[in-house]
């Protein structure tokens, strides 16, 4: 193996499970998400390294994107991104709380509007930094922190947990924690 091609093999290794699923969210086929991530890879391939030092998470994030926009409409799907599923593949041998308190946090992230239920996965699934999610996205940092706060207050609301004001510290026995740790559940058995 040649050194030059190291860095391609340790962000294969370690971005293709979660560009799949983005992939699979944002078209729904499977086999079409494949073919995305596959072209991902083979442009960055073709990139210089130097260019992307530091940045090779949100260009991947980036291009994943972008083609799988371009095949959505060449596919003659030109669905909004209201219409794409929420990639789920739980593992569903955890405790029945659990799961209902999983089943909760999804629900509510499908009555999102799509550019919240896009940081929501990029940051909860995707594992983004809120710079990365905007280097994605094109949207500012600012804005992508205001969707992912209007977002998670959101779902609060609709699991049925009260929604902390600003400041409030969160702990391990407030109710709304549970929605955050389910998101977070989901995210980990991924």
């Amino acid at each position: 193996m040649r050194p030059s091609t190291d860095w391609v093999i340790e962000a294969l290794t370690l971005y293709e499970g979660r560009l799949l699923r983005y992939a699979k969210w944002l078209l729904g086929d499977l086999e079409a998400a494949r073919d995305v991530v596959q072209e991902t890879f083979l442009r960055l391939c073709r990139e210089d390294r130097r260019r992307l030092d530091g940045r090779v998470a949100p260009w991947l994030f980036t291009v994943c994107r972008n083609l799988a926009i371009d095949a959505r409409k060449q596919a003659g799907r030109l669905s909004s991104l209201d219409d794409a599923d929420i990639a789920v593949a739980a593992d569903l041998d955890a405790r029945h709380d659990t799961r209902q308190a999983l089943a909760q946090v999804l629900s509510a992230i499908e009555t999102l509007p799509p550019n919240q239920r896009e940081v929501v996965y990029l940051k909860f699934q995707g594992g983004l930094s809120y710079k990365e999610i905007s280097a994605v996205t094109g949207l500012s940092v600012s804005n992508v922190g205001f969707l992912l706060h209007t977002a998670v207050r959101a779902i609060r609301t609709h699991v049925g947990a009260p929604a902390a004001g600003a400041g409030h510290e969160y702990s391990s026995h407030q109710p709304e924690r549970s929605a955050v740790d389910g998101l977070r559940t989901w995210r980990a058995r991924k």
